[in-house]
């Protein structure tokens, strides 16, 4: 599986977009996915959101998250099936009679599936499409505190580089010959191995990160960046469509709530 939130540099059309574009784009796209309860409906917002990444050229970055959205998934279908025994039984996960798989569990577990992989591929789109400095230029032109910019801009920069230094941390113990054993059992113990040295050398870092934001004198609240950032025709044409599809949907909604 690829790195997470981590920009990608390429010449594709989100690439070329403004960051306020894509921060509706994601808004529009997570409010359409969270106040759907329609299946199908979100099955074509999933496809939506592919495509967009086709168009991209983006679509392989998207996909090297599927084994995360796959085990989320089982995961939110065994919930469902466990906490909502709704609707007519299908058959039992168990003899005797015991965890029932009824339809109204399995709707909803899909539901928060499809959901989920929406969420995760939008927010995925817009991460690696995005410089972490235009973000943060664009969210303090819309009046957001420093303080949130900056825990912002080190969770974008430190996750990708904590998920490749603990790869590295785990092939440097096997190629010293270290091995917890294979299996279930074996993933479990070679956490802890590399969790240890991992956390130090993020508690270091973070110490030398606080001392360089003070030495760039960040806290100043006076910054100048290097390149301005300007809504083109492209985007504006593009929020205008989100903007419709947008309203197109909650008119929809509501006329389907009023009958």
């Amino acid at each position: 599986m690829g790195e997470i939130l981590q920009y990608i540099h390429k010449d594709g059309l989100f690439h070329r977009m403004h960051p306020g574009t894509k921060i509706f784009f994601i808004l529009v796209i997570g409010i359409m996915a969270i106040l759907s309860l329609s299946i199908p409906f979100l099955c074509a917002l999933l496809g939506v959101v592919l495509v967009m990444a086709l168009a991209g050229r983006i679509l392989r970055e998207v996909l090297d998250q599927m084994k995360l959205i796959l085990a989320m998934s089982v995961i939110f279908i065994l919930i469902t099936l466990v906490t909502m025994p709704e609707g007519d039984v299908l058959f039992h996960l168990l003899p005797g009679g015991l965890l029932p798989v009824t339809t109204g569990a399995l709707d909803a577990g899909i539901i928060l599936t499809l959901r989920f992989a929406i969420l995760i591929m939008a927010f995925q789109i817009f991460v690696i499409t995005t410089q972490p400095r235009d973000l943060v230029n664009t969210l303090e032109k819309m009046r957001v505190p420093i303080e949130y910019n900056l825990m912002f801009l080190i969770a974008l920069r430190f996750i990708p580089t904590l998920q490749i230094e603990a790869r590295k941390i785990h092939e440097a113990q096997l190629a010293r010959g270290y091995s917890t054993g294979k299996g279930f059992v074996g993933r479990i113990r070679s956490v802890a191995p590399v969790m240890v040295p991992l956390v130090s050398n993020a508690l270091s870092r973070a110490n030398i990160l606080g001392i360089t934001i003070d030495m760039r004198g960040y806290r100043t609240r006076k910054r100048t960046p290097i390149r301005e950032e300007r809504l083109n025709m492209p985007d504006k044409v593009f929020v205008g469509v989100l903007g419709f599809a947008l309203a197109a949907y909650i008119a929809a909604t509501l006329l389907q709530i009023l009958r």
